[in-house]
């Protein structure tokens, strides 16, 4: 059986309880959608920057904390439930330090709030940024999720990543020596990759000294470039069964103390083209784990 370091156990080792994740929108953009890099953002990224299931930026930080609780609250079991504020659609370092200030603070001070995660590009962490949230992180704990997806300059000129390999690498230094901890996120299945090559994204992640990674399925979403280029027979996505047996050899070359943040994920089934298998994300964590523990 391959046993990993699970983001609830960790939660649960850190905090005592379980932690609930609270997905929130603070209304930013991306230099990969603005101009200043690009305007078509990545490849596989919807209209809603990866942040297809966080509330509603019209609202306040802390009115977006108080809704999502209520679309959680069938979950928790016990009493006190407590939270991550997780800034997650589009880009959250990408905005002035006030705003970002404002932000972080207002999700900081929420009594039910024991952390905030912040999901950016590691080309926008410029050494203001990087000041306020170590500032923060000595509040309370906060973690920086980094969109790395792959090490291969192919596979990174392909899905219009915008930045090279470098970038992320020294990000993940500025934001270690600050002690806040880190989460790369990686995407499988990417077209052109081999299982070896999706490895590789892993073992570097690894070397990196990145704390936490977030294993993610490549989601073929409408409206995307990625699903012109699907609906055109340029590339495949994986097979459940191809999807198992990576998982599971990228699980045995993590060090015991690297937090799994995710196994897959799950698009809007609203917008998902392909794989279609994905879509029912409790049964493929069942399965998941179920092949996990026999291997």
């Amino acid at each position: 059986m391959i046993t990993y370091y699970s983001l609830n156990q960790y939660y649960r080792d850190r905090f005592g309880q379980k932690i609930y994740k609270l997905s929130l929108n603070a209304g930013m953009s991306c230099p990969n959608r603005d101009g200043t890099i690009g305007t078509g953002g990545c490849i596989f990224c919807s209209a809603g920057g990866s942040g297809d299931f966080a509330a509603s930026s019209t609202l306040s930080i802390f009115e977006q904390i108080e809704d999502a609780k209520k679309r959680v609250e069938k979950k928790i079991t016990g009493s006190s439930p407590k939270y991550i504020a997780y800034f997650q659609a589009y880009t959250n370092t990408y905005a002035s330090t006030d705003y970002l200030r404002t932000c972080y603070m207002e999700a900081i001070r929420h009594p039910d709030i024991v952390g905030i995660s912040v999901a950016t590009r590691p080309d926008c962490l410029p050494q203001d940024v990087l000041t306020l949230l170590a500032e923060c992180n000595a509040i309370k704990p906060v973690w920086v999720e980094l969109g790395l997806q792959t090490i291969h300059d192919a596979t990174a000129d392909y899905i219009r990543r915008g930045y090279p390999l470098t970038v992320y690498d020294s990000a993940v230094k500025e934001l270690l020596s600050r002690g806040i901890e880190v989460v790369t996120h990686v995407i499988l299945g990417l077209p052109g990759e081999s299982k070896e090559m999706m490895l590789d994204t892993v073992r570097h992640v690894i070397n990196s000294g990145a704390k936490g990674i977030k294993l993610q399925l490549l989601h073929v979403l409408s409206g995307t470039d990625l699903a012109k280029d699907y609906e055109a027979g340029k590339f495949e996505t994986l097979t459940f069964d191809e999807y198992i047996a990576i998982i599971i050899d990228c699980l045995r070359l993590l060090p015991p103390d690297m937090v799994v943040h995710r196994l897959t994920g799950d698009g809007p089934k609203k917008l998902l083209v392909a794989p279609l298998w994905s879509a029912n994300k409790k049964h493929v964590l069942n399965q998941l784990n179920n092949a996990i523990h026999k291997a």
